[in-house]
């Protein structure tokens, strides 16, 4: 994945759990798409120091990530329900034993 797709969305997940400077700048650069510059003058702090409140803060978002891993869970079962999707549509096609058993089966994954 894209790092900024994955800092973005380890941003939605953990964002509220960053201090105050470090949300305003990961959100500043990652979902408006600011200059170090830009977010240098709105905060009124050094370009080094955003740059470093970032990088303080992509490692913090990791670290809860490798510890309460949400994203991955939520990929997880982001991909469970679309193959539940996936098998529903082929049941609509014609009744098949195998295909039911694979919709319990995924089903069952997403809330174990």
């Amino acid at each position: 994945m894209e790092k900024n797709i994955e800092i973005s969305l380890l941003f939605d997940f953990y964002g509220q759990l960053l201090k105050e400077g470090q949300q305003k700048a990961v959100a500043m650069y990652y979902n408006d798409d600011l200059s170090l510059a830009e977010i240098s003058d709105q905060l009124g702090i050094t370009r080094q120091g955003v740059r470093d409140s970032i990088k303080r803060a992509e490692k913090t978002l990791y670290s809860f990530e490798e510890k309460l891993a949400l994203l991955k869970r939520f990929k997880q079962t982001e991909k469970g329900l679309l193959e539940i999707e996936d098998s529903a549509k082929e049941l609509l096609n014609g009744y098949d034993k195998n295909k039911v058993q694979k919709i319990i089966d995924t089903a069952k994954s997403l809330h174990e």
